[in-house]
């Protein structure tokens, strides 16, 4: 068997390929921006082909950079980002990329809940209709774009997208249609009735052959192979959910371990052994991740992109920048150098929506002529952990505990945001030592594939090491829970307005 395994992660921002060897060590790595489209307000889509381009360049570099023999790549894995839509006609044409921060289906999710859609969804999948979820995508592409409908003859996710351009197959894995509310769960199957409510049951022949993460689906082709330097036959697995991935690479493989991962979406999730959507406090989205193993998630897109946002609008023409220096690395620093207040200024991070709230603005709050960018920047940092512990005070809300949370994404990067998210949650955190998390889970369900490990908790004990610790600090946590209480104060305050804003588009 070979030594080696290539892990794929094609998120909202960034198209990432990254060798390991079977100890989890990064051998080479390669990445290119993900371009996004916003043709209207709200619509943030992807050109398919492009992806394709994208992953073709990265692999293809990766490949020189590494410079080892790629008969020794024994597997290949991906993740992407879940929900979305991304739509195939005959041949394989491309036909619409649609990202997990679109927002175009807002009134057709109020026109849904209004019939009652969720109400026959939840006890199915364990999710509501909302905006950027696939089936409520596919149901608004079939009333507002029939001839896009007419033309699919594929649904597919986005990492499918990549298995697809490897292998030539037209696979999915139940992760990842799990996690986009398209399966009847626990079974990890489709569901006509589900579909069905969402008025799609003619979309049924459009789904894809559900897999198991770990599964192969098929192989590395000739023409693939001559293009990117990959050995023909390389097996390639279905692959995750990209927020799963992310959990596995940082360690999170046993029931009671939870995963926070501060990238685009805020990502809070739990391993339970079991699921129940008859209970009154709902949560967010269950994915199956393996026999008899799911996680609970709680998620939104109000995480690091606002940092990403204010970073690229205000912070990459700095001249410290121009002169060499990581924009997020003058953030931290600046962050760094602002003062802890209680009455600093206050931020919702809801560039995108809030959780069950399309219509919601990000915007900041009790900033003064004093304050300058540090202090704008800590209150992202604040508002986006916020954000976060809403998730998790639903999670425990559920009825599971768990002790300590380990962290990954690109805010785990920062060499200040850790401690600041320990002092909100007022919990200790670790830190994964892989910074690409996505990618090394991915690679570890192809070692699971292979038969490398056995399962993925031999995968995480073998392939995953700690970095960092964090521990809450008593004083700052007793400021941020009164933080905290004001921002959601603020946060029902503003609730009419955003109202309005949204009637204005």
């Amino acid at each position: 068997m070979g030594r080696y395994f290539l892990g794929i992660d094609a998120g909202n921002t960034v198209v990432k390929t990254v060798l390991f060897d079977a100890a989890g060590s990064e051998i080479a790595h390669a990445c290119r921006e993900a371009v996004s489209h916003c043709p209207h307000p709200g619509f943030v889509e992807r050109d398919i082909d492009q992806l394709r381009h994208d992953l073709m360049a990265v692999v293809t570099e990766v490949v020189r950079k590494a410079g080892v023999e790629t008969s020794d790549i024994a597997a290949i894995g991906s993740a992407g980002h879940g929900n979305g839509l991304y739509l195939l006609g005959a041949g394989g044409k491309a036909l619409l990329g649609i990202q997990s921060l679109d927002t175009r289906a807002n009134v057709l999710v109020d026109t849904l809940t209004s019939e009652g859609v969720g109400d026959v969804s939840y006890p199915i999948s364990g999710q509501r209709p909302w905006v950027s979820q696939t089936p409520t995508l596919l149901a608004w592409i079939k009333r507002e774009r029939p001839e896009i409908y007419a033309k699919t003859q594929t649904v597919l996710l986005c990492k499918d997208i990549v298995t697809h351009a490897l292998t030539g197959e037209l696979v999915s894995d139940i992760s990842d249609m799990g996690g986009c509310g398209m399966l009847r769960m626990p079974e990890n199957v489709y569901d006509d009735g589900l579909l069905d409510a969402f008025g799609i049951g003619d979309a049924r022949s459009k789904l894809p052959r559900l897999a198991k993460p770990s599964e192969i689906i098929g192989h590395v082709t000739e023409a693939v192979a001559r293009e990117t330097g990959l050995c023909a036959g390389t097996p390639v697995v279905a692959g995750f959910f990209d927020v799963i991935a992310s959990a596995l690479g940082s360690g999170v493989a046993r029931p009671g371990q939870a995963s926070m991962i501060i990238g685009t979406w805020s990502i809070n999730q739990i391993i339970v052994e079991n699921i129940d959507f008859t209970s009154e406090n709902e949560i967010f989205m269950s994915s199956g991740y393996a026999d008899d193993r799911f996680m609970s998630i709680e998620s939104s897109a109000t995480s690091a992109v606002n940092l990403e946002w204010l970073v690229r609008e205000y912070l990459e023409h700095d001249a410290e920048v121009a002169a060499g220096k990581s924009p997020f690395e003058l953030a931290n620093e600046l962050v760094s150098q602002s003062a802890f207040r209680e009455d600093g200024p206050y931020y919702h991070p809801y560039l995108y929506g809030a959780p069950g709230n399309g219509t919601a603005r990000a915007g900041f709050f009790g900033v003064g002529g004093w304050h300058g960018r540090g202090d704008m920047l800590r209150a992202i940092y604040e508002g986006v952990t916020f954000a976060h512990l809403n998730h998790i005070d639903k999670l425990r809300a559920t009825g599971v505990t768990f002790d300590k949370i380990i962290l990954s994404g690109g805010g785990a990067r920062s060499n200040i945001w850790p401690q600041i998210i320990s002092d909100i949650l007022e919990l200790p955190l670790t830190v994964a030592k892989c910074q690409e998390t996505g990618a090394l889970g991915a690679a570890m369900a192809a070692s699971v594939g292979v038969e490398m490990y056995h399962d993925y908790a031999q995968a995480a004990d073998r392939m995953v090491q700690a970095d960092r610790h964090y521990s809450p600090n008593a004083d700052a946590s007793e400021i941020y829970r009164k933080r905290f209480a004001t921002w959601r104060e603020l946060e029902q305050a503003m609730l009419p307005f955003w109202s309005r804003f949204a009637a204005a588009c």
